[in-house]
C-alpha cells in the first residue's frame, strides 16, 4: 500500500493518538548537577562567574523559563557558591514562580542601571581582585555593551566553553524526551504524506501538520517547511511556493517542542511515478546520509562526518565542495533545547564526538531548476557508536517504516 496520498485529512488525523504519556520532566536534581558541572568547568578555565541570560541557557541550568527582551533578566552563577538572579523589581513575583532552582533575586527599577547591579553582584561573590566574567554566548550585544560602559576594565569572555561544554552531551533524561518528540514528528510526517493530492497547497499541508502535532500531544508545530517540485531545491523555501503536481518531488521538514526539547525530521519523496533522475539523486542522498552515520564514531572529529558525506556525493558527480548540483551547507547540526546548537557537523569543526552528543544528519542535494532531496534524521552518540532516534527512509517509495 502506498504511503503517499489516498487518505482524507480526517482519516489521517484519526490515525494519530496522544503520545506524551510517561514522559518525565527534568528533575531539580539534574538542574543542580548541570550547575555543578558548569562550576567545575569554570574553575578549570579560570572563569570566576557565568552570566546566564533569559532564554535557553537560563532554562537549561536553572529550569527558569523566561523570554529574552530589552530588559536584563538572568542569573549570575559564580564558580563557587550559589547563583543569584537579576530582574526588574516589578517582574520578581512572576520570575519567582518560574524558578526550579531557587535563588536570591536582585532587583532593579526602570531608572536604574542593571549592568552596575550585575557587576556589583560579581565582585561581592568573587574573591579575585579582577574577576573574569563569562557572558552567555546567546546574549545580545547590548548586554555586553552595557557591561563595558558600566566598567571598561571588566574582563569579559565568551561563556560558550561552559554552556556548550555542558549542553552538548545529553543525559538519559534528555534523550528520553528527545526520543519521544522525534517519534511524535515521525508519526505526523507519515500522516502528512497520506493526505497529499494533485493541487494541494503548501499552506494546507502546513496547517494539517500543525493540527497533527497537536493531536499527538505537542502545542503545534515548532516549525514547518513544505516544498514541491523545483521549489524543493531551495533548502529553506521560496517566497511563493507552488501547489503539488504529479511527478513533483515533495520535501517536508518539520518538528515540535516537548518539555523544552525540539524534534526535527525531513522526508523527500515523489508524488507519482519517479523519474530516473529523481531516483539517482535520492539514492545519492541516501548513501551520503549512511556514510555520515557510519563515520560518526566516538573520538572522531565532527568535521570528518561532513567529509564522509561529501566524498560519497562527489562519487556521484555532485559538488565538489559547496558547488551545485550538490550539498550547499553543512551535513548536520547539534540539537537539544535549541533546534540548531553546537557543535556542528561541518568542515574544520575539531570537537570530538562523545557519548550523549546529538546531531541531525542531512547532507541535502540541491539540483537548481529541478528539485532537491533532503533526508534528515537525528542520531545520538553512545559509548559504542551512533544510534538513530528515528529509522531513516527505506526507499523512495517507502519513506517511512511500516
Amino acid at each position: 500500500m502506498s504511503q503517499i496520498g489516498g487518505k482524507t485529512k480526517q482519516q489521517a488525523l484519526d490515525s494519530l493518538e496522544p503520545m506524551t504519556a510517561g514522559v518525565e520532566v527534568i528533575s531539580a536534581a539534574e538542574y543542580q548537577a548541570r550547575i555543578n558541572k558548569a562550576q567545575q568547568l569554570m574553575r578549570q578555565q579560570g572563569i570566576d562567574a557565568l552570566y546566564l541570560n533569559a532564554g535557553t541557557n537560563l532554562a537549561y541550568f536553572t529550569g527558569t523559563v523566561w523570554y529574552a527582551s530589552e530588559r536584563l533578566v538572568g542569573a549570575l552563577l559564580p564558580a563557587t557558591g550559589e547563583l543569584v538572579y537579576i530582574s526588574p523589581v516589578f517582574e520578581i513575583p512572576t520570575l519567582s514562580g518560574f524558578q526550579v532552582i531557587q535563588g536570591e533575586v536582585l532587583g532593579w527599577h526602570e531608572h536604574e542601571n542593571p549592568y552596575e547591579l550585575l557587576l556589583s553582584a560579581l565582585k561581592q561573590r568573587c574573591t579575585e581582585a579582577k574577576p573574569v566574567l563569562a557572558l552567555d554566548d546567546s546574549s545580545a550585544f547590548f548586554i555586553f555593551e552595557g557591561l563595558r560602559q558600566a566598567d571598561p576594565q571588566q574582563q569579559i569572555v565568551s561563556g560558550k566553553v561552559i554552556t556548550q561544554g555542558c549542553r552538548a552531551q545529553k543525559s538519559a533524561a534528555e534523550l528520553a524526551i528527545m526520543q519521544r518528540a522525534m517519534d511524535m514528528t515521525l508519526a505526523v510526517h507519515k500522516a502528512a504524506a497520506s493526505i497529499l493530492y494533485d493541487g494541494i497547497s503548501t499552506a494546507e499541508v502546513e496547517a494539517f501538520i500543525d493540527e497533527a502535532h497537536r493531536k499527538v500531544g505537542a502545542s503545534g508545530s515548532y516549525f514547518c517547511i513544505v516544498l514541491f517540485g523545483p521549489d524543493s531545491a531551495f533548502p529553506h523555501g521560496v517566497k511563493t511556493p507552488k501547489n503539488l503536481e504529479k511527478g513533483d518531488m515533495v520535501l517536508i521538514d518539520t518538528g515540535c517542542r516537548l518539555l523544552g526539547y525540539v524534534s526535527d525530521i525531513t522526508r523527500s519523496y515523489v508524488f507519482g511515478e519517479p523519474t530516473a533522475r529523481q531516483r539517482e539523486i535520492w539514492s545519492a542522498e541516501k548513501a551520503a546520509q549512511a556514510a555520515a552515520f557510519a563515520a560518526a564514531q566516538p573520538g572522531v572529529a565532527c568535521g570528518l562526518v561532513d567529509a564522509a558525506a561529501r566524498e560519497v556525493l562527489e562519487s556521484y558527480g555532485l559538488g565538489p565542495e559547496y558547488a551545485l548540483p550538490g550539498l550547499p551547507h553543512r551535513t548536520g547540526h547539534g540539537i537539544g533545547m535549541d533546534i540548531h546548537e553546537g557543535p556542528y557537523l561541518v568542515r574544520n569543526e575539531q570537537t570530538l564526538l562523545s557519548e550523549g552528543m546529538c546531531f541531525s544528519n542531512e547532507p541535502m542535494i540541491c539540483v537548481p531548476g529541478e528539485f532537491g532531496v533532503r533526508l534528515e534524521d537525528h542520531f545520538y552518540m553512545t559509548a559504542s557508536g551512533p544510534r538513530w532516534f528515528t529509522e531513516p527512509a527505506i526507499s523512495l517509495e517507502q519513506p517511512f517504516p511500516l
